[in-house]
C-alpha cells in the first residue's frame, strides 16, 4: 500500500478537552453532551459524524460517475454513542441518510449499497459497527 496521506488531530483533556490538527484548520472545545450540560463545544461523534459524511459523499459520487450517472448529493451521518451493561458498554452506531437527485429510487439505492463497499470509513467500521443506509430521491 501507499500512504497518500496523513492528517493528523491531537486532544489533551479526553470529552471535556481541547482537539487541535496539526494544520490549525481544527481547533475546538471538547464537551460531553448532555441535558444538563450547558457547556459549548464538539464531541468525537460529530467530529466522527462529519468525517464520515465527506467520505461518503465522494465514495457515491465517484461511484455514480463510473457508472455513468449524473447526480447531485448531500449525506447526513448520524454517529450515536451506546451504552449497554456488559463489561465494556460504550458502542456506537451510524445511521447515513443520502439525498440524491438525478436518478430514480432503485438506481441511488444501488449506487448507495456500492458506496457503501468502497468508502474507507465504511470499510474501517463493517463488522464493528452497525450501519444504517437511508435513501431518499428527488
Amino acid at each position: 500500500m501507499v500512504v497518500l496521506f496523513t492528517s493528523k488531530a491531537t486532544t489533551s483533556g479526553g470529552r471535556e478537552g481541547h482537539v487541535k490538527s496539526e494544520d490549525g484548520l481544527i481547533d475546538l472545545q471538547l464537551t460531553t453532551p448532555s441535558a444538563l450540560n450547558k457547556k459549548t463545544g464538539s464531541n468525537p461523534e460529530q467530529l466522527f459524524a462529519a468525517g464520515y459524511s465527506a467520505c461518503f459523499d465522494g465514495a457515491l459520487n465517484f461511484i455514480a460517475k463510473k457508472n455513468k450517472h449524473k447526480i447531485e448529493s448531500s449525506i447526513t451521518a448520524e454517529v450515536s454513542l451506546l451504552k449497554d451493561e456488559t463489561e465494556s458498554p460504550f458502542s456506537l452506531a451510524v445511521t447515513l441518510n443520502a439525498h440524491i437527485k438525478g436518478v430514480p429510487q432503485d438506481v441511488a439505492v444501488e449506487l448507495v449499497k456500492e458506496a457503501h463497499g468502497f468508502c474507507p470509513y465504511s470499510k474501517a467500521l463493517r463488522n464493528n459497527v452497525d450501519v444504517k443506509l437511508k435513501v431518499s430521491v428527488e
